[in-house]
């Protein structure tokens, strides 16, 4: 055997031995709660920045992507749920949590770019995401911009566009600064982060960082109208998103546009899950956010057609 043909196989036999990130010591916080600690944690450099990640359980990958002003261990008991069937991939987002803010602004489309990268890094050619609030927004420009990264996708509580928001939220979400930061010593988004920050000091960073974000406008239904994977949409009945935007940004699916037939063949291949009884500050943390969305990614229908019914009997 020719000496280059043996270099390059010893070379791709140490290749597929080699841990595609470096991995830290796993610590216990309290956060974890009921989820415990995850297998496997470290932080990877994407872009910048220094995105710290754990990967939970077994089986298809899920990417978890939590909301704004919050961490992995917001999902609660629901990511133990997910894990229990899933290889749970949950990252703190830029400058929240375990994650620096780094030098750059804080900018949704550019996480979604981040994620893709921060996957591929891990090792993972697919994976199904699920993404709440800002995490949904992040979902939403990786699954645009990384359409071959991504299997299926859930978006929960989160809108397509500034104007999806209930408009007296918009002069609430835009008066958000680092000035806010004592007054909110006592609420759970700051002592969730002091609780795994490396430096909880940086919290009025993040405060003037998110301010900034949440200020600008933004329509990402060019992001929307790139989305090849099925996707579901998930909110509360009483979330903060405006339920005709709610319905606007499931047409844009190509969901609800016509009666689906009593074959169903019409049916779209995206879905729209409204909870009851739930609002956007408890989405992410209630049992059916994971009942909802689990028989999506695993590629479940569970219904069947009148005709179906009848013809199987």
């Amino acid at each position: 055997m020719p000496k280059m043909t043996i270099i390059t196989l010893l070379t791709a036999a140490l290749a597929a031995f080699a841990p595609v990130a470096a991995a830290e010591e796993v610590k216990e916080n309290p956060l974890q709660g009921v989820a415990g600690k995850p297998d496997k944690a470290g932080h990877l450099d994407v872009n910048g920045i220094s995105y710290y990640y754990e990967i939970r359980g077994k089986g298809e990958p899920l990417l978890l992507l939590h909301g704004g002003l919050g961490q992995i261990e917001m999902f609660g008991a629901n990511l133990k749920t997910l894990q229990e069937s899933r290889q749970v991939i949950g990252v703190d987002l830029q400058g929240h949590g375990r994650t620096p803010l780094g030098d750059r602004p804080i900018d949704i489309p550019a996480i979604g770019r981040d994620m893709a990268e921060l996957v591929a890094k891990l090792g993972y050619d697919t994976v199904d995401v699920l993404g709440y609030s800002f995490g949904g927004g992040v979902a939403l420009h990786m699954g645009a911009q990384a359409p071959d990264k991504v299997r299926r996708l859930v978006i929960a509580s989160a809108p397509f566009a500034k104007s999806g928001f209930f408009p007296e939220m918009i002069p609430q979400q835009e008066s958000v600064s680092g000035a806010m930061a004592d007054m909110m010593k006592e609420t759970p988004m700051y002592k969730s982060y002091a609780a795994v920050a490396p430096d909880a000091s940086q919290f009025p960073k993040l405060l003037d960082a998110m301010g900034d974000m949440m200020r600008a406008d933004y329509d990402a239904s060019d992001a929307v109208a790139k989305l090849s994977m099925p996707v579901m949409l998930i909110y509360g009945d009483s979330d903060m998103i405006r339920p005709e935007h709610i319905v606007e940004f499931y047409q844009k699916l190509g969901g609800g546009l016509k009666d689906a037939g009593w074959m169903r063949e019409h049916m779209s291949r995206n879905r729209l899950a409204i909870l009851p009884g739930l609002t956007h500050y408890e989405t992410f943390a209630a049992p059916a956010l994971v009942s909802t969305a689990l028989p999506f990614l695993n590629g479940e229908a569970g219904t069947q057609s009148w005709a179906g019914q009848v013809g199987a009997n």
